[in-house]
């Protein structure tokens, strides 16, 4: 696995313009995958499918999948996409690999990040190391910007469920970077779209699981509200685009009204769009109804001058 990582990774780097054909290509997320805080031992980690599902568990070594759409059609934007899966698996496929290949339709360059799950028996600090990867994926595509085609002030940040939830704390915690940043290159991203996020402590409103998963059993009140998002907005934060079913019965839709309240009372430009029926994890596509809110994503892209060729 490290061996096809990082020859992949170097045949990534020789590629003059960072296209691949329409291919995806993975990468390790960490140069010689020196990865912060993670202890010593083997990687169990495991893929399977249930019921069409691909979920991958006790991930420790994190990487970052690239689609980059063709030169032609590139207009300079980026997103990295966090799936869901409550911090103890990652749904990489519907919510992550297929994502991504509707972004680059639209001409968006999209890197699916395999973060790792929060593990006292694989990391020193848990609770902080899928932060720490949806910063380096942040990095690393901010960095690389000119090779990959992509304006460094058009890169934003997507998550699904608990990847939602961290997809938010990359948008509300990025005055201190928690990777090695020796160029100290902004990790903020440029803008949110999170679809039925986790967000928020809150007892009345909350999805215990993936708190639980992320902090631990014994959470203090302190770090409770420190990654309650709602909590964190501020004049900075990015723009956001919001997705929420209203009998949604894994992750309250209040998390996505919160957060946006939150948003507007910062004067933060932001779009939530609430629909009657669809439960929860749906990915792309909700069944309940013939909208399709990749399509409101679009358009509010391009509202922002975000789909424009740069």
């Amino acid at each position: 696995m490290k061996r096809f990582l990082a020859l992949a990774l170097l045949i990534f780097a020789l590629t003059p313009t960072g296209y691949t054909q329409n291919k995806p290509m993975e990468m390790a997320l960490y140069s010689e995958n020196k990865i912060p805080g993670n202890i010593s031992g083997p990687d169990e980690e495991k893929s399977e499918s249930d019921g069409g599902i691909l979920r991958i568990s006790k991930i420790k070594i994190p990487t970052l999948t690239a689609y980059l759409p063709p030169a032609d059609k590139a207009n300079g934007t980026a997103v990295v996409i966090c799936p869901g899966g409550g911090y103890s698996i990652v749904a990489i496929d519907h919510e992550g690999f297929k994502v991504a290949e509707k972004f680059n339709e639209m001409g968006v360059a999209a890197f699916v990040l395999k973060y790792r799950i929060p593990d006292k028996k694989n990391q020193t600090d848990p609770p902080v190391a899928p932060l720490q990867d949806a910063q380096q994926a942040i990095l690393t595509v901010r960095a690389n910007a000119k090779k990959w085609n992509i304006d460094p002030a058009r890169i934003g940040i997507m998550g699904f469920s608990a990847g939602g939830h961290l997809a938010s704390t990359v948008g509300t915690h990025f005055e201190h970077s928690l990777i090695d940043n020796p160029g100290n290159i902004s990790v903020r991203p440029d803008f949110m779209i999170l679809i039925y996020p986790v967000i928020s402590a809150e007892i009345a409103i909350t999805h215990s699981g993936s708190f639980k998963n992320l902090l631990g059993p014994n959470a203090s009140a302190e770090q409770l509200n420190l990654y309650s998002n709602e909590k964190q907005v501020t004049a900075k934060t990015p723009p956001a685009f919001l997705v929420h079913a209203s009998d949604d019965g894994g992750v309250s839709p209040n998390n996505s009204i919160v957060f946006y309240q939150a948003l507007l009372k910062n004067k933060i430009p932001a779009e939530l769009h609430i629909y009657q029926n669809g439960g929860h994890g749906f990915g792309m596509h909700n069944a309940t109804t013939k909208d399709e809110w990749m399509e409101r994503c679009k358009n509010w892209l391009d509202k922002n001058g975000w789909l424009k060729n740069q």
